[in-house]
């Protein structure tokens, strides 16, 4: 490890916990896919004895690098790179929105997680119902509240707003796009969603 690092907080981080939670106990190898500034790989570190991280933006992963020197950091997009391998926690926090195309994205996601792995995406997306502008409100108070308490730390990763597609958008996808993901709209403006690639039986049933 290097230098220790400084306590941090912001709507991304705050999230680490909930992926930290679905990585299975005997998993050894990890990605971070649009890893950013790193956080969520030297987390991962934590856990999983193998991690690796992908980002397309040289600058950030270029200070990540100096501040965790356990990872794996690969300059590169996702969709293309070539690992020649699969992974049995593959991982992404508000970077899903990034890609140009939301379907082939999870697709990837999913060729990238080995046999009894698992993926989780925390994801942003457009709110486009009453019910998700409800959430949206309960968002801006966890927010004042959390970064009152805790501080605001601003990432210098780069932003892509508004997400070119809605939650509703996202959910759908991912439901014909991964067989029994599980899916949560989260508070401040994030959804999560979950899913282990598991063997399918005879009659297409996903085994558990």
């Amino acid at each position: 490890m290097g230098a220790e690092r400084p306590q941090r907080w912001n709507h991304n981080i705050h999230y680490h916990r909930l992926v930290l939670d679905a990585v299975p106990v005997e998993a050894c190898s990890a990605l971070d896919v649009g890893t950013g500034n790193g956080l969520l790989a030297a987390d991962l570190s934590q856990k999983v004895p193998e991690v690796v991280a992908i980002d397309v933006d040289d600058d950030v992963l270029a200070a990540a690098r100096e501040e965790v020197d356990d990872v794996d950091w690969i300059l590169g997009d996702v969709m293309a790179y070539r690992f020649q391998r699969t992974f049995d926690v593959v991982a992404s926090v508000a970077a899903l929105h990034h890609l140009p195309d939301l379907r082939s994205a999870l697709r990837r996601f999913a060729e990238l997680t080995s046999p009894g792995g698992v993926l989780v995406v925390v994801g942003l997306a457009r709110s486009t119902r009453p019910r998700d502008f409800a959430i949206d409100v309960l968002g801006v108070v966890q927010h004042r509240w959390l970064s009152w308490r805790r501080g605001y730390w601003q990432h210098t990763a780069p932003i892509a707003w508004p997400p070119p597609h809605s939650y509703s958008e996202a959910r759908q996808c991912a439901a014909e796009e991964l067989p029994g993901v599980q899916w949560r709209r989260l508070p401040m403006f994030r959804y999560a969603l979950t899913w282990r690639n598991l063997p399918i039986d005879r009659a297409g049933m996903r085994k558990v």
